[in-house]
């Protein structure tokens, strides 16, 4: 599943979010939903829960949910690739932008 997420916030000039957009010339981001299993790693089992450090909340709402705010999961020792994580369903998502592009990636 793809969803295209809008901007809901706007930025100052200086903002480097607004300059990473103006490189896409499409400010929305797409997403598409990933299996947990595939970007993470459950080392201990299911039984035991899973610490992993979040990195903040981003703009985009689940597109599951539809009112909780997306949180940024960067690769870890148990995180395989990075993506956006609804704390509310547990839902992961890869997130690019309209021409292909990954927008996770640094």
């Amino acid at each position: 599943m793809s969803v295209r997420a809008p901007d809901l916030n706007s930025h100052l000039p200086g903002d480097t979010a607004v300059a990473c957009r103006r490189h896409h010339e499409a400010g929305d981001l797409i997403l598409s939903e990933l299996n947990p299993q595939a970007v993470v790693d459950h080392l201990d089992g299911d039984t035991v829960p899973l610490n992993l450090l979040t990195f903040g909340q981003v703009r985009e709402v689940c597109p599951k949910c539809q009112h909780t705010h997306l949180k940024l999961v960067l690769r870890q020792s148990s995180v395989r690739k990075a993506h956006l994580f609804c704390a509310d369903c547990a839902a992961c998502f890869d997130a690019h932008y309209a021409d292909g592009a990954p927008a996770l990636t640094i």
